[in-house]
C-alpha cells in the first residue's frame, strides 16, 4: 500500500460519503481532534509507567475513543451509519474525573498549567480540545453531527485538567495559583 494517493493534490480530502475541501469546517473539526489525539500521545510518552500505569491504560482508551469522534465527524449529511459516540462514553469520563479529583487537593482558584512535563503536556491537552469543541460547535450549526462527541469533548477537557492535577500531585509538585484570582470553585469536596 502506498501511503500517498495524489488525490488531495487539488484542495480536496475524502470523507466518509463524498469529498470535501480540506479547509472546509468539517475537516477542520476532525482535524482538531486528530491533532488532540496526537499531543495526547505526547503526554503519554511523558508519564512514568510504574507511578501512572492506571493513567496510562485509561489515556490509551481515550485515544481510540478520538479515533471514534474523528469518524463521526468525518460523515457527510447525506451518508448515514451508526455512530461510534455514544453517552455512556462521557458518563464513563465523569466516572474518571471523580476517581483522579479524589487524589487531589481541593482547589479554590484558578491555577496555571505546568508543573511537572506530564501534566504542562496534558494541559495542552485539554487546550487543544477545547479548541476541538469549539470546531464541533461551529460545523454543528451547519450540519448534522453526532451531539454526543460535542458531549464527549466537553466532559475530556475537564478530565485533562484533572489529570494534569493528578500528574502534579502523584510527583509532590504543587499547582500554582493563578495570584490574580479570585476563589472560583466554591465547594472543596469535602462539600460535595
Amino acid at each position: 500500500m502506498k501511503i500517498y494517493t495524489r488525490t488531495g493534490d487539488k484542495g480536496t480530502t475524502g470523507v466518509i460519503g463524498g469529498r470535501v475541501r480540506k479547509d472546509d469546517l468539517q475537516v477542520e473539526a476532525y482535524g482538531t481532534v486528530d491533532e488532540l489525539n496526537s499531543f495526547l500521545g505526547v503526554a503519554m510518552a511523558s508519564l512514568d509507567r510504574a507511578k501512572f500505569a492506571d493513567m496510562h491504560e485509561d489515556l490509551l482508551n481515550i485515544q481510540h475513543e478520538l479515533f471514534d469522534c474523528g469518524s463521526d465527524l468525518a460523515i457527510l449529511n447525506k451518508e448515514k451509519r451508526a455512530y461510534k459516540v455514544t453517552p455512556d462514553m462521557a458518563e464513563k469520563l465523569e466516572a474518571l474525573i471523580d476517581k483522579y479529583d479524589a487524589e487531589t487537593p481541593d482547589l479554590t482558584r484558578f491555577i496555571l498549567p505546568g508543573g511537572t512535563a506530564a501534566s504542562a503536556a496534558l494541559h495542552v491537552c485539554r487546550t487543544v480540545c477545547r479548541r476541538a469543541e469549539r470546531r464541533v460547535v461551529t460545523l454543528a450549526e451547519r450540519q448534522e453531527i453526532n451531539e454526543h462527541v460535542r458531549t464527549y469533548l466537553n466532559r475530556l477537557s475537564d478530565l485533562f485538567f484533572t489529570i494534569a492535577r493528578t500528574a502534579n500531585h502523584r510527583e509532590g509538585e504543587t499547582d500554582v495559583e493563578y495570584v490574580r484570582s479570585a476563589d472560583v470553585f466554591r465547594r472543596g469536596k469535602k462539600d460535595r
